[in-house]
């Protein structure tokens, strides 16, 4: 078999189960008796060890085999799980990871893993850990006396699932035993005929001897299959005896209570392809079935896309957009009535694609989300930490752009929550609060902003201690500090170098993070902000646009030159006269509100060649970072438009307050400018 088309599907699902692995382990950490747990995690550990073999990534398979076997011990009740099994199997849950990230590079997913392999075999043995009932070694705990009544003696797991479902979905399991004639010359026909029928009638789970050996004919000339239908036996014996060449057919109920006892989660050398593979996407045929109570089988609504394929498609429709513009200029210049009707159909046709081919970038922060409970985890651990982790709004969605960088501006809060926020055990009780510190990720949409914040119940942020560390690292002056509000000074932890730790550890200390944390949020078109109060806790409330690829903006001009400022940053726009405009500092501000705001003369900043003389007036677009503002002076308001975002290039990086360009309707080019960058 050809493995290099499945080989996606493959690196993509080893990820969901591994992932469901570090989930159900933290879960099963807090509540240890929870045997539905213990049942996931398994099902999950033996599917991924079936698609390793079949993959043939032989080291996968045989750590993953190894920690089913635990797994199996504790589901058997023959061992009682505790921190110590747990340390162990969520290190061979990383080693797997970092395995499926090797073959994901180009490997072959090899590792060294023989010590870990030795400690899952210790445990597995019952050595230095608690056993409930003691076991010979080499005795595979799945495995009872079991009749010979059955040819289905032994049932793995995912069998077993199906079978209790559609027993309770009032479906029948059916032990079907078919005998050929003794001169059938053409017997594995005569199989695929017999099969042909019982899935008309119902759903094929499992045949014995296996579907393969059929296939070469390696059996005599009877054969047994396990069948889930809701027709009568009555019914399916005379359709199978229409098939010619067929002696005999004998039917029987199937006790999934009897094979209980003689399920195992070992498959027979060989045959992983079949029950990893061929069962787990009948269980998944049979599932449908029994919930929708009909023979047909419910298509799978989703499909995997590359993300290229999703790429390409963007980049296509950003090329639309720009033509879109072009023509909407070109029918408003001519003043065509059908040209114009046509335009503003496709205007409305193609607004509805954007949409959808957004939506259809659009992530859950869920798959950023989900990698924090281990690491907080471990850390809570090395810290000699309690934490309870409380995470709200998972299933917010972001662009894959933004999604792709957020996740280390987050591991680096989540860390100083952790270190510098919630305090020791000890430390906490003696302040009157629970041992356990309490750490809440929280997402959720407003506008066209999605909103992350980080809270913690800790000791929250010593403004005193801040100010000090600041004006003697030279941040700060000391008549600076005086004025700065509550606000601004939770600021300061963010400047490049700072840190109030009173040492250096592995977690924090060497005042690098926070400001890369802040530049990465920047630099995505978002902000980030800090509350606290001390001895109560600290929030950091993290702002993001929800795409970066079409934005909406206000195109200005400034001595004849287009720039376009992204909406998302503007208060208003204001005209103001001369006499409007004060000097304070040395540096022009206006009045707004109430406000004093500095204005940046956009033709100073990009050095603009003069083609006209100032006027009397001054247009002012009014752009916020936080609760900092500053006054934009252009020459003129053109209008709002949706642009597409174009990067400047290798070239190009690092230009002072430009964050790319964008194409117009008329073929001029725009630069978007980086508010952000603009505001001190």
């Amino acid at each position: 078999m050809e493995m290099n088309e499945y080989l996606e599907v493959f690196i993509e699902e080893s990820k969901e189960h591994i992932q469901r692995l570090n989930d159900h382990l933290l879960i099963l950490e807090k509540d240890p008796t929870n045997m539905d747990t213990v049942s996931e995690i398994f099902r999950s550990a033996h599917t991924l060890k079936g698609m390793s073999a079949t993959m043939g990534y032989q080291d996968l398979a045989n750590l993953t085999h190894k920690m089913e076997n635990v797994l199996d011990a504790v589901r058997n009740q023959k061992l009682v799980i505790d921190s110590n099994i747990l340390d162990v199997v969520l290190d061979a849950v990383d080693q797997l990871e970092a395995m499926v990230v090797d073959i994901a590079s180009g490997g072959d997913g090899s590792r060294d893993v023989e010590s870990l392999v030795s400690q899952l075999q210790a445990i597995e043995n019952g050595e230095d850990t608690p056993v409930v009932e003691t076991k010979k070694t080499g005795e595979h705990l799945s495995q009872t006396s079991s009749s010979s009544e059955s040819a289905f003696d032994k049932l793995d797991e995912f069998e077993m699932t199906v079978l209790q479902e559609s027993e309770e979905k009032g479906f029948s399991n059916l032990e079907v035993h078919v005998k050929l004639q003794e001169g059938c010359l053409l017997k594995a026909a005569r199989v695929y005929m017999v099969f042909e029928v019982l899935e008309q009638v119902g759903e094929v789970i499992k045949s014995s001897p296996s579907v393969p050996d059929l296939e070469e004919e390696k059996f005599d000339f009877d054969f047994t299959v396990l069948l889930v239908t809701k027709e009568t036996e009555d019914h399916i014996n005379k359709r199978i005896m229409k098939v010619s060449e067929v002696e005999s057919v004998e039917i029987k109920a199937f006790s999934v209570t009897d094979s209980s006892s003689r399920t195992t989660d070992t498959p027979k050398e060989g045959s992983d392809k079949q029950t990893g593979t061929e069962v787990a996407a009948t269980k998944e045929k049979t599932n449908d079935k029994i919930q929708n109570n009909s023979k047909a089988v419910v298509s799978n609504k989703t499909i995997r896309v590359n993300i290229d394929r999703l790429d390409g498609l963007m980049n296509l429709f950003e090329e639309l957009v720009i033509d879109r513009g072009r023509l909407e200029q070109i029918a408003a210049n001519l003043k065509h009535g059908e040209l114009q009707e046509t335009v503003e159909r496709m205007t409305r046709i193609s607004g509805d694609l954007q949409t959808i081919i957004l939506n259809m970038r659009m992530v859950p922060i869920e798959s950023v989300f989900n990698r924090f409970p281990r690491m907080i985890r471990q850390l809570a651990k090395d810290l000699g930490k309690q934490i309870n982790l409380d995470i709200v709004g998972a299933d917010t969605e972001l662009d894959r752009t933004v999604i792709d960088e957020i996740g280390d501006p987050l591991v680096h809060l989540i860390r100083n929550a952790l270190d510098h926020g919630v305090e020791s055990p000890e430390d906490r009780i003696a302040k009157g609060k629970p041992a356990e510190g309490n750490l809440e990720l929280k997402a959720y949409h407003s506008g066209n902003h999605v909103f992350i914040e980080i809270s913690d119940d800790g000791g929250g942020i010593n403004r005193e201690k801040v100010l000090n560390k600041a004006v003697s690292s030279g941040v700060i002056s000391s008549d600076q500090a005086d004025m700065l509000t509550d606000n601004q000074v939770y600021q300061l932890i963010m400047e490049s170098g700072f840190s109030t730790a009173d040492k250096i550890s592995d977690v924090s200390g060497r005042g690098v993070g926070l400001d890369v944390v802040k530049n990465t949020i920047e630099s995505l078109g978002g902000s980030i902000s800090i509350d606290s109060q001390f001895g109560k806790g600290t929030v950091f409330s993290i702002q993001l646009p929800l795409t970066l690829s079409i934005i909406s903006v206000l195109l200005v001009e400034v001595q004849k030159e287009k720039y376009a400022i992204p909406l998302s940053s503007i208060i208003e726009t204001a005209i103001v006269s001369k006499s409007e405009i004060l000097n304070a500092h040395n540096k022009k501000v206006i009045d707004f509100r109430g406000k004093v705001v500095p204005l940046v003369s956009l033709k100073n900043v990009f050095d603009v060649p003069e083609t006209m003389e100032d006027d009397e007036l001054s247009s002012v677009v009014i752009i916020r970072k936080g609760d900092k503002m500053a006054g934009l002076i252009v020459d003129t308001f053109i209008g709002q438009q949706e642009v597409v975002l174009k990067s400047l290039g290798d070239y190009l990086t690092g230009v002072f307050a430009i964050s790319g360009a964008t194409i117009l309707g008329d073929g001029q080019v725009a630069l978007i400018i980086d508010p952000n960058a603009l505001i001190k």
